[in-house]
């Protein structure tokens, strides 16, 4: 049974894959005159969940869709009716409709790119001017918060850290202390300038680390990072294996 329920949510997930989203300025008219409860009848609770997890799960594909017509084409197939437009059509238009988001993405997250990019040099320019930080060779910036009295990493070792990861904005978007553990990890596979900056730490040592985007995850960006970020980070050395 379970097998078969996933069977189900996944085939209908797929059929609705590209056109499936939220917005607040469309109206859902069958949705107001139903009011779902735990006491509702069975065939009401599976249309609702299947109805919302597809919604929650893709929302963000088509942030502007039409949820009145996306229903009338939901209702049309699945009651067999003949739909409006014939199948190429509605292949043209929703490939039409990636193509033009598509080129949306890439616009936007070329703005990103400079825009971040002079965000970080901007801060790096005022940071390098604090008091306690110094900047290195290739551009990290550090100051020292306490000093370690035990043995410093190389890059080929493994350390173990606590940590906190910011955006310049003063956003986390990292952090072990939140996990409520350190972590461990080879020195030499992780962003260029955490291998340059925990090679200046002790063991016991805690630092402040500014580090220049291209020291970190440069123009691709990350998970939760844009593009040319500029990433600050302050790290506990706890232990160099």
């Amino acid at each position: 049974m379970k097998a078969n329920t996933t069977l189900v949510l996944s085939a209908l997930t797929s059929a609705v894959l590209l056109v499936t989203g939220c917005s607040a300025n469309n109206s859902n008219k069958a949705a107001q005159a139903v009011t779902i409860t735990e006491q509702s009848p069975e065939m009401e609770k599976v249309g609702y969940s299947i109805g919302y997890m597809m919604a929650d799960s893709n929302k963000d594909m088509v942030g502007d869709l039409d949820l009145d017509t996306f229903e009338l084409g939901f209702r049309d197939a699945y009651e067999g009716k003949d739909a409006a437009l014939t199948e190429e059509q509605m292949i043209t238009i929703l490939t039409d409709y990636q193509q033009k988001k598509e080129k949306e993405m890439i616009t936007e997250m070329q703005g990103k790119v400079e825009e971040n990019k002079k965000k970080g040099a901007e801060y790096l320019a005022a940071n390098a001017k604090k008091e306690g930080f110094k900047t290195t060779e290739s551009g990290l910036q550090y100051k020292v918060i306490k000093e370690g009295t035990g043995k410093s990493p190389k890059a080929t070792d493994v350390v173990k850290v606590d940590y906190e990861g910011k955006l310049i904005d003063g956003t986390v978007f990292d952090s072990s202390y939140e996990r409520g553990e350190p972590v461990e990890f080879p020195l030499n596979q992780v962003i260029a300038g955490w291998t340059e900056g925990l090679q200046l730490m002790k063991e016991g040592g805690k630092y402040e680390f500014v580090i220049p985007s291209e020291l970190a995850y440069g123009e691709t960006g990350n998970q939760g990072i844009e593009p040319n970020s500029t990433l600050l980070f302050t790290v506990e050395l706890k232990e160099v294996k």
